[in-house]
């Protein structure tokens, strides 16, 4: 969809005769529905200073310009478009307009910048990445593009700031991204001039906006073979046993139901460790092989980043970024507009989206009218916060609004926790979220230990990451997580005096896989959906042994955590309600952090009564393992005489 399209003449005159406001309004109220005049004037400065960039006689008066062009399948917009032909190829020049007037530069990251926007200074994305990912998105999607060969050329323009020298804006740090994207500043209008006309000398004489606003959704070809070289070899992603089975399935059920164009929904049910992730990468891979256009969802940013990090490697692909989706974005997804969702942790989806929570209807609602075929990997033991819907009476209740087949499968066999399902379900009655048959065992051989000193557990945990960085610290969310100090990795968020310990949350997306981050914490909300070889669990004053008895306390949560927001105004209305609402996603949150390990999990806990009561059961755990090697060789010792 394009906003505004017309010549270069055309935009130049509407600019000098002051109407291009009331054109974009209109086309706005016509093509969405909602804006104001205030937000299309908010644009009125950058595209006076696009009018004077194109009051150059070499532009040629036909060259085509569209501005606001939202790119298919996503939220994203492309600024400004100038379609032309340089004498022997057809280009399309993709401009990223800015009004930024300082920048900071962000060494420790890749393609972002600092820059004052909204009322503070901000991390964002470098703008010759921005404007490359744009083009880099539409090649990779835009089947008109791909067989017309429509050469797409990104770059930025910052008309307001001033470069100077050693300027951050053009450091050597970013000098990949520059390469791709050359960067105009304040000064500058000539060269971006020279940029343009580069590759406009003649007009648009194959209505090429035209064909990229209309061109059908198709993953392309270089995409696929590069997704295929990623995941070729990456041990992340080896399927075994019954994932490979499930698969299978998966697959040969969504590509029958793309091509047939029924609608069917697929529920897979699987505890942690059960391999959903790995079955939903490969899925993603294989069906975008496929030439169809398939996305991984989430609700948690975490997994999102550390799956299409580790998917990656050595790749420098980085749009593939675009293929994994957050759960709001499809508010308003067309009915069958993709092929195939992808919806990992679907157990956090919720009602409604965006940061105020007020668009859309309905989460599951929208990921099935969305897409033919519809997958929800999900636990309904992982719900850890108050607005986590995701169920599987909530997807079959929207799949038969929507006339599509439900298909349900368990994923049984436990891939994490040594192979044990037996410590899943010990956790789950020390935890007293479930009656067990396992009060006194954990199945098979797995390391749980709990420590009097966290800081010897710090120790173990760096001392075990050594072998393969996979081995993390986490903690309850009852110690506040400032904005400002989330970049300040020596500033202790975490700190027990006690014990003269300090840890501060994790300050990277990627924490999951950062060497440096063995020695932060990471959240519920960051470790959630993630897996490791060993993990440190800090149990907070939110989970207590009070007279003998396990209990819950919400007013220990930190006030920056926002699973249980608005549980205090309950509370005063409705204690014994509130209670019951936050005590299943206190205990399911820790019971969540201690199945992120795969081969052992240690535990501190802030109250001595719950340290001694974990003690009491581990040691239960242990008389009840002797007894019955004793009893084993008790048996084997009478069959041999």
């Amino acid at each position: 969809m394009i906003i505004y399209e017309s010549t270069k003449e055309q935009f130049v005159g509407d600019v000098v005769n002051e109407l291009l406001v009331d054109r974009l309004y209109s086309s706005y109220q016509q093509k969405i529905g909602r804006t104001s005049k205030a937000e299309i004037r908010s644009w009125e400065n950058s595209l006076q200073k696009m009018s004077n960039v194109m009051q150059d006689d070499e532009i040629p008066k036909d060259a085509a310009v569209a501005i606001e062009f939202n790119i298919p399948n996503t939220s994203k917009r492309v600024d400004f478009l100038i379609a032309g032909n340089d004498g022997a190829q057809d280009h399309v020049v993709i401009v990223e307009l800015k009004q930024w007037d300082e920048v900071e530069m962000v060494p420790t990251r890749d393609g972002v910048v600092r820059s004052y926007v909204g009322k503070g200074m901000r991390e964002l994305v470098h703008p010759s990445y921005q404007a490359w990912s744009y083009a880099a998105l539409i090649e990779d999607f835009n089947e008109n593009v791909q067989q017309q060969e429509i050469q797409l050329k990104p770059c930025a323009y910052l008309h307001n700031y001033r470069k100077t020298e050693n300027d951050p804006l053009t450091d050597v740090h970013y000098a990949p991204h520059l390469e791709k994207a050359p960067v105009f500043a304040k000064g500058e209008i000539q060269k971006l001039r020279a940029f343009i006309k580069k590759y406009i000398r003649l007009g648009d004489q194959n209505r090429l906006i035209y064909q990229i606003e209309n061109g059908r959704i198709r993953p392309s070809k270089s995409l696929q073979d590069t997704l295929n070289n990623m995941l070729k070899g990456n041990e992340e992603f080896i399927m075994i046993d019954e994932q490979k089975v499930f698969y299978e399935e998966a697959f040969h059920l969504a590509l029958n139901s793309v091509r047939t164009n029924t609608k069917q929904v697929m529920i897979v049910e699987g505890g942690p460790g059960t391999g959903k992730s790995v079955l939903a990468i490969n899925l993603l891979v294989k069906l975008i092989d496929q030439e169809l256009v398939a996305m991984y969802v989430t609700k948690n940013a975490a997994p999102r980043n550390i799956y299409s990090t580790k998917l990656k490697k050595d790749f420098k692909k980085s749009h593939i970024d675009n293929l994994f989706k957050g759960s709001g974005s499809f508010t308003e997804a067309e009915f069958n507009e993709f092929d195939i969702l992808i919806v990992d942790e679907a157990h956090r989806l919720n009602e409604k989206s965006g940061m105020f929570k007020n668009k859309g209807e309905n989460q599951v609602k929208e990921l099935i009218k969305g897409s033919h075929f519809t997958i929800f990997f999900i636990d309904e033991h992982q719900k850890v916060t108050l607005s986590d819907i995701g169920s599987t009476e909530t997807i079959e209740k929207y799949a038969a609004e929507f006339g599509a087949e439900v298909i349900t499968r368990k994923l049984v066999s436990q891939f994490r926790c040594d192979g044990s399902d037996g410590y899943i379900s010990w956790l789950d009655d020390v935890l007293e979220i479930r009656d067990t048959a396992n009060t006194n065992d954990m199945g098979m051989d797995y390391d749980f230990r709990i420590f009097d000193n966290p800081n010897a557990m710090l120790d173990e945990i760096e001392r075990r990451n050594e072998h393969n960085n996979k081995s993390r610290m986490m903690a309850g969310y009852c110690w506040e997580w400032p904005k400002s100090n989330r970049l300040d990795v020596e500033h202790f968020d975490i700190t027990l005096p006690e014990h003269d310990f300090g840890i501060s949350w994790n300050i990277e997306n990627t924490w999951a896989i950062e060497n440096s981050s063995v020695r932060e914490a990471g959240c519920i909300h960051t470790a959630q959906g993630l897996e490791f070889d060993y993990v440190g669990v800090i149990i907070g004053d939110d989970l207590r042994m009070e007279n003998g008895q396990l209990v819950t306390d919400f007013t220990k949560r930190a006030k920056t955590d926002r699973s249980l927001k608005g549980i205090k105004k309950l509370a005063k209305e409705d204690p014994e309600k509130a209670h019951g609402m936050a005590d299943p996603i206190i205990r399911n949150t820790y019971r969540t952090l201690m199945t992120r390990g795969q081969k052992e999990c240690f535990v501190y806990c802030t109250n001595p009564e719950l340290q001694e009561y974990l003690k009491e059961r581990l040691e239960m755990v242990t008389m009840y393992q002797r007894k019955r090697e004793q009893d084993l060789y008790l048996v084997d010792g009478s069959a041999e005489y």
